[in-house]
């Protein structure tokens, strides 16, 4: 343990030694890499290679489940000039961002859009959609809210009605550029009460719906994902329930898996109060090493750990059919508290871009197979009886099947698996999976994701037997995995 603490210390060190050089040197240009071998793990499975994922950029996707984290910008944590440039070639559609009241309206009555005109119309032009949330408060109000993550609600009348008067501004100046809305972030933070979150998500949805009646809107935006308390806010709501097209959820947790029983619960809690909703996970992401706070702080994760939580919670969260949100595209330096470092991109003090992280290109690879073309085949009947062990399945309209897998507990004697976090390990062991009554596949390839390396799997290891195939001598490791048609992906040399 102490060797292992040593590590992190001596990496930590060397990355701050970077960014000073950086810091010194001024601007600089960072690239992302197109070669085969834009990622590079110790992962060995004795198959021959035949290539790599080709990235899809967002113009060549019709649409997907995914969010991609853009916030902080209200409270200039980040630069959007600085990544602006890696959201397209990503490939996720739609992106989250805050709006910022406190920065809107710096002096009583004057509203400056100007910094959010300019994102929103660069999305825009990208074809990017815009989840924009609302809130925080405005301390220039006497009862105005505070500027921050966990800060009170307006509350004083004046308050209030500048909190009013800002929101119908901003709906009135996006109607026809911003169809998606969401609420106050986090607002469990902080102390409120379930019927103060309720009234105040009431409150500032029903002006948006007068001005773009045919917005879209994700209420409470909850830190947790506690089906109690769930329940709590949609009861206090009562039929202004209706008003929301999704509920929002967090809910941090060191291995993705752990976080899907609370979640199907929430499924239930929602479908009693408005059955014409959906939830929706609305930020969720992995630090590329150990952080001091923020969520999931104290664990001693690396740029792979971090890129195998990203893609576990991305398709886990698909496997279960919610929107998922990937937090954040690039680092941000949260005034007051220390660098945030579940960024896809990597940040200097000085909130610069040095370096892209392995899980950009990992959640890369994902958005490139993962999209609207392929559908979950729910009671799916591909599996295995190791219970360490995730899978899902999903077909294309043509009948090809996508067939994705991975590690996510540690083996016990109960039945109940160990949830298990990802880890530096690239040790694959083989894995028998069954797939009754499925026709074989004529040119079976296995994709490790987090390198998007694509690799022809021996057909001798697809066994047709009487009741369909078996899998046999399937390489898996605690990072997702895919078998698929070759003709199901696009492949780089």
């Amino acid at each position: 343990m102490r060797n292992q603490t040593m590590r992190q210390i001596t990496a930590r060190m060397i990355v701050c030694a970077l960014v000073a050089v950086y810091t010194v040197a001024g601007a600089y240009e960072v690239k992302l890499d197109v070669s085969p071998d834009r990622v590079r793990t110790p992962l060995k499975v004795g198959m021959e290679r035949i290539g790599t994922l080709r990235p899809r950029s967002v113009g060549e996707i019709r649409g997907s489940n995914w969010t991609l984290g853009c916030e902080t910008l209200d409270r200039d944590f980040a630069i959007f000039d600085e990544y602006k440039r890696f959201l397209a070639p990503l490939g996720i559609k739609t992106i989250r961002l805050q709006a910022g009241w406190a920065k809107c309206e710096k002096e009583k009555g004057k509203y400056d859009f100007a910094w959010l005109d300019k994102i929103i119309d660069y999305a825009c032009a990208q074809g990017i959609n815009v989840l924009l949330e609302t809130g925080y408060g405005n301390p220039i109000y006497k009862g105005g809210g505070g500027w921050d993550l966990g800060a009170g609600f307006p509350a004083s009348e004046e308050g209030l009605a500048g909190w009013d008067r800002w929101v119908e501004a901003m709906a009135t100046r996006y109607k026809g550029r911003v169809r998606d809305w969401a609420m106050w972030n986090e607002p469990d933070c902080g102390g409120k009460t379930p019927e103060s979150i309720a009234a105040f998500n009431i409150r500032t949805a029903k002006i948006i719906k007068r001005i773009i009646p045919d917005s879209r809107i994700a209420g409470l935006s909850l830190a947790g994902n506690n089906p109690g308390h769930l329940e709590k806010c949609l009861k206090a709501m009562g039929e202004d329930v209706k008003l929301f097209d999704w509920i929002i959820y967090h809910g941090y947790a060191p291995a993705p898996e752990s976080s899907y029983e609370n979640v199907e619960k929430q499924k239930e809690v929602l479908a009693k109060y408005n059955p014409n909703a959906k939830m929706r996970q609305g930020e969720n992401g992995c630090p590329s090493e150990m952080a001091t706070k923020f969520a999931l702080s104290g664990i001693p994760w690396s740029e792979y750990s971090q890129a195998k939580w990203d893609m576990r919670r991305m398709l886990g969260d698909l496997g279960h059919d919610v929107e998922s949100s990937v937090f954040t595209i690039c680092d941000f330096n949260h005034k007051g508290r220390e660098i945030n470092l579940k960024g896809l991109l990597r940040i200097n003090w000085n909130k610069e871009v040095i370096a892209v992280k392995r899980a950009y290109y990992a959640v890369q690879n994902v958005v490139s197979i993962f999209d609207n073309t392929l559908e979950r085949v729910k009671n799916s009947r591909f599996g295995t009886r190791d219970t360490t062990l995730s899978t899902y399945e999903y077909k294309k309209a043509d009948g090809r099947r996508v067939l994705v897998f991975w590690t996510h507990a540690e083996e016990t004697k109960s039945l109940k698996p160990k949830y298990a976090r990802p880890g530096d390990s690239f040790e694959t062991r083989p894995a028998v999976f069954k797939y009754p009554n499925g026709q074989p596949f004529k040119d079976p390839v296995w994709i490790d994701l987090l390198t998007g390396r694509v690799y022809a799997f021996p057909k001798e290891n697809q066994i047709v037997v009487p009741a369909g195939i078996v899998f046999v001598d399937v390489p898996v490791y605690d990072s997702p995995c895919v078998i698929t048609e070759r003709s199901a992906v696009e492949i780089s040399r």
